[in-house]
Parts: structure tokens; C-alpha cells; sequence
């Protein structure tokens, strides 16, 4: 039977619970055990995929489909299990599962309350599909005290009794912070959370201590006293200069090995940490250094493209060198004047997005990267604005646009209705419900022989995942080739563009898919390894 991990965090959010939840995950694997992470979100949305970038960050989908967190993003590239539908709840949609049932006479007319629907619901979300892994981390989204994570919390609580007993350990995250005037740092914001926490009746048996500066032992020693916590159990966690030093930082303060002690296996398995060295290895030490522009539409909030970001240090990774991402609003390259800024990169991502804000500065970069053959990588929105662009000033036809604009006769992007996928006829309405018509999750593609983007896979067939509404129009295809822009990756049934390339360019690729969802640190995606590698014989030519 597997063993539970609940994380929680206090004090204030954004400490990292994601990371550390990541990175004990990491650690467990490197002894030998099999995990699964999951993420349990208080707040009403059914998931973040209608959700504000800007407020809520990335939106990471799964293979199945599944529109999550971003921390499910780090669970994947720190331990390369995949995701699923199975592993990010909401309070939204364990409230809309409840009403539904309550709607179909599921409770047999008794009144529906928090206790026990609501946390048996939260419950069975937990317990589902998790006997065959060694360890299940769940990480509670939110701080102790927050209204809405209440039920979480009483989820777990109950739950922690109900497993056999040594099933469950606590990890509590909190922060310690230094207060310059009086020099030293201040221990009694965690002993409050601790409380909070204790007051809901969970006795954490761990503590992860976030801080800017070595925690004195002394300090440590006052900390479990108050807390109720062994010494060795009040764990540092100081800041990392990268996010991949984490499992090695953890495992160095002894974080693994006191939440196996909970369980009694402490010294059962040691640790197989050379993967990691290696990683840490190549992201401090590189040989080189290569610049790439992200012009996006999200730049303000780095969060909102955290998958990007990580899949271009992979591809730094790949390379032994350094990714220097520059974040630009594409918003300023609708002026006059702006271009001047990509003088000096290596090569241009264009990333996903949606809306109309910003398009045309997108535009204005994706023709500057192919005029001036530049390593150029359109992706989702990116590469439906890299065909807008080459129908524009390839074919000519200067009124070619999307219709995720607004309507027009003949447009170069679309919204599908209707394909055909390995399940059979998929159909969307377009005004369905803003998830209602996307086209998400795991789709294969398949590759054009002798293409370049063959060659980077090495393969005719590939599964990326999707998140998108509109797609490029089929009929310019052959319009489009007669000019050196070949679409080189379609959809099984040949209807749906999914990767352009101009094979007389340095290297022009622009996909329909999100790569960047799938690479790790320890396995670079093959398309991000390629696109460094280009800027990086760029950077040699200037």
C-alpha cells in the first residue's frame, strides 16, 4: 500500500512548495522508490485554464488533457512521471462533482454538507489510483489559516487517521525571516503557522525552514521546542542559485532522511544522486553562452511561460551552455523603432498565447528573424502568426489574418470544428464553453520524410500536447511551399498543419504543439536542443 506525503505551507504563499514537493519527489526516486505527486488547489475555479496568465501563471496540460497548476509542471520535470487528469483538484471541481451528484439523487435526499461530502470527496481524489506507487505527495495549495483551504486541510486530517498507522507524514514549509534592525533571524512567524496548523489538529513531522542565511542551531533547537518537532527534523532551506540544485541542497540538510524516518526506512536505501550532480554541473559550469528573445504576451509574469523557460535552460543543458532569455512585450515592436532590440539576440521564440494584443509585434519579430536568418521558433499562437506573416509578405496578401480577430473571407487561421483523432470524430462549438472548444492533450503527428524536423526527432511519428482553438488553413499549403515555407508535420488524417520549417533557412520552425510541456532537465526536448544549438553557430557568426 502506498505511503502519503502531505505538504503544506504557512506564513505567506510563493514560498516553493511546488519545488520542495518536486524535489522530495526527486529524492525518494533516487533511492529507488516509485512516486506519484498530486496537487490539491482551494481555490473555486474548476482548473486554471480560463484563468488570467498574469494572475495564475502558466496553465501546464497533461497527456490526457488535463488543463493544471504549473507546479505539476515541476512534478514532471523533476521526476519524469507523468501527469494526469488524476493529479491537480480543485475546489471547483470537487464542488461541481458534488453538486452533480446531489443534482442525480446520489445522496438519497440527505443534506449535503462540508463534512463529511466535501472531504470525503477530497478524500477519494487522494486515495484514487495510487496502490502501485511507494509514495503519494500531496501538496496543498494555498497557506494554513486561508478560509477556502479549510476542507483540504480536514481532508487530510481525517485521512492521516484512517490509513493504517505509519501510512501519512506531515511536511509543513514556512519561512524564516531576517529582520535587518534586529539582526538576527525571526523564528516566531513559523511558530504561529506550526499553531494554526496544530489548532486544525495536524502535528507536522517535518519542517522545511525557507530562509536567505544558515538557520544558527540554536535557533533550530528553539524552533522544535515550540514547534513539538525532532531537532534533526527542522530542516533548512536556504535559496538556490538554481532550481536544480534543490534535491542535492535538500538531501544535503537531511530533508529526505527525516521524512523516512517518519516512516521508519531512514536507512533502507541510499541515494543515487549522480544524475543531478551532473545537471548542477552543466547549468554552473557552462562554456558558453548564447542570447534568445521570448517575444511574448505574458513577459511581465515570468510564470506565465515557466515550462518555456525551463525547456530553454534544458536546451542549454543539452549544449553545456547558458541560456540568457530575454523577455520582451511584443507589444513595442508595433512601434517605430523597436527592431533595434533584436540586434544583438541568437535566435527568436514567438510562444503561445491568445487575443489579438501584441500580434503584430509578434509579426513584426517573426519577419525579422526570417529576413535576417535568424534561429527562429514559432510555437502554438507563434507559429500560427509565423504563416500570417509568410501569406502577408510571401504570397502578398496583406489583409491575411486570424479569425481569432474577428471575421474575415479567407483566413490564413481558423477555428477547426471538426478532426478526426485516435478516439474517433472530434467536434467544437464555437460558442461552447472557452475549454469546451479547445483542442487539448496528447495528439500524434505525423512527419514528413527527409524533412528537418524528422531528422531532430529522429522519427516519423511524435506525440506532443495540444492547447489551442485555432488552427493554420490547410488551402495555402501548397501557395506556401511554391515560396520555401513547406509544412512538414501534419495530423495522422493529413487536415491539421502541425509543423512548418524553411529548409533554406538556418533554422525556421514553427509548431502547433507545445513542446516545451515535455522536456527535463535530465532528457532535453529534442527541438529545444536544437533550436540552442543553432543559436549557438549563430553566436559564432557575429
Amino acid at each position: 500500500m502506498a505511503r502519503f506525503i502531505f505538504i503544506t505551507g504557512g506564513v505567506v504563499s510563493s514560498l516553493g512548495k511546488g519545488i520542495a514537493s518536486a524535489a522530495l519527489g526527486a529524492l525518494l526516486q533516487a533511492r529507488g522508490y516509485s512516486v506519484r505527486l498530486r496537487k490539491l488547489d482551494p481555490y473555486l475555479n474548476v482548473d486554471p485554464g480560463t484563468m488570467n496568465p498574469f494572475q495564475h501563471g502558466e496553465v501546464f496540460v497533461t497527456d490526457d488533457g488535463a488543463e493544471t497548476d504549473l507546479d505539476l509542471g515541476h512534478y514532471e520535470r523533476f521526476t519524469g512521471v507523468a501527469a494526469s487528469q488524476a493529479d491537480n483538484v480543485t475546489s471547483g471541481r470537487i464542488y461541481q462533482h458534488i453538486i452533480q451528484k446531489e443534482r442525480r439523487g446520489d445522496y438519497l435526499g440527505a443534506t449535503v454538507q462540508v463534512i463529511p461530502h466535501v472531504t470525503d470527496e477530497i478524500k477519494s481524489f487522494i486515495l484514487s489510483d495510487s496502490e502501485q506507487h511507494d509514495f503519494v505527495l500531496c501538496e496543498i495549495g494555498g497557506t494554513v489559516g486561508d478560509i477556502e483551504g479549510l476542507p483540504f486541510f480536514e481532508a487530510i486530517r481525517q485521512l492521516s487517521y484512517e490509513l493504517p498507522r505509519g501510512s501519512s507524514a506531515f511536511v509543513h514549509l514556512t519561512l524564516l525571516p531576517f529582520i535587518d534592525t534586529a539582526g538576527e533571524l525571526k523564528t516566531k512567524p513559523t511558530q504561529h503557522s506550526v499553531k494554526e496548523l496544530r489548532s486544525i489538529g495536524i502535528q507536522p513531522d517535518v519542517l522545511l525552514c525557507r530562509s536567505d542565511r544558515p538557520i544558527p542551531p540554536d535557533e533550530r533547537r528553539k524552533i522544535a521546542l515550540f514547534c513539538n518537532v525532532h531537532a534533526d527534523a527542522v530542516i533548512q532551506a536556504l535559496d538556490a542559485e538554481n532550481i536544480y540544485q534543490v534535491p542535492l541542497s535538500y538531501h544535503a540538510e537531511g530533508f529526505d532522511r527525516a521524512v523516512l524516518d517518519v516512516f521508519g526506512l531512514g536507512e533502507e536505501r541510499q541515494p543515487d544522486l549522480s544524475r543531478w550532480d551532473e545537471i548542477v554541473h552543466r547549468v554552473l559550469e557552462p562554456e558558453g553562452e548564447v542570447r534568445i528573445a521570448v517575444v511574448g504576451k505574458y513577459t511581465g509574469l515570468k510564470d506565465a511561460y515557466k515550462s518555456l523557460g525551463e525547456a530553454l535552460a534544458h536546451g542549454g543543458i543539452a549544449n553545456n551552455v547558458r541560456v540568457a532569455t530575454e523577455w520582451i512585450e511584443a507589444e513595442i515592436f508595433e512601434e517605430e523603432g523597436a527592431l533595434p532590440r533584436l540586434e544583438d539576440v541568437h535566435g527568436i521564440l514567438v510562444p503561445g498565447g491568445f487575443g489579438q494584443r501584441g500580434s503584430e509585434g509578434m509579426i513584426t519579430a517573426t519577419q525579422f528573424a526570417r529576413t535576417r536568418e535568424l534561429p527562429f521558433f514559432g510555437i502554438c499562437f507563434g507559429m500560427q502568426l509565423a504563416v500570417v506573416e509568410a501569406v502577408r509578405n510571401l504570397l502578398g496578401r496583406t489583409d491575411a489574418t486570424s479569425t481569432e480577430f474577428g471575421e474575415a473571407d479567407d483566413p490564413a487561421i481558423g477555428l477547426m470544428t471538426e478532426w478526426m483523432s485516435e478516439e474517433g470524430l472530434q467536434a467544437r462549438n464555437m460558442n461552447g464553453d472557452l475549454g469546451g472548444t479547445m483542442r487539448l492533450g496528447s495528439y500524434t503527428a505525423h512527419l514528413r520524410p527527409g524533412s528537418r524536423i524528422s531528422e531532430i526527432y529522429g522519427s516519423l511519428e511524435i506525440n506532443e500536447r495540444h492547447r489551442h482553438r485555432y488552427e493554420v488553413n490547410s488551402q495555402y499549403r501548397s501557395l506556401l511551399e511554391q515560396h520555401g515555407v513547406i509544412i512538414s508535420g501534419t495530423s495522422p488524417d493529413e487536415l491539421l498543419p502541425e509543423v512548418l520549417e524553411i529548409p533554406s533557412h538556418p533554422w525556421f520552425f514553427g509548431v502547433q504543439f507545445h513542446p516545451e510541456l515535455k522536456s527535463k532537465p535530465f532528457e532535453p526536448h529534442p527541438l529545444f536542443a536544437s533550436f540552442v544549438d543553432a543559436a549557438l553557430t549563430q553566436s559564432r557568426l557575429v
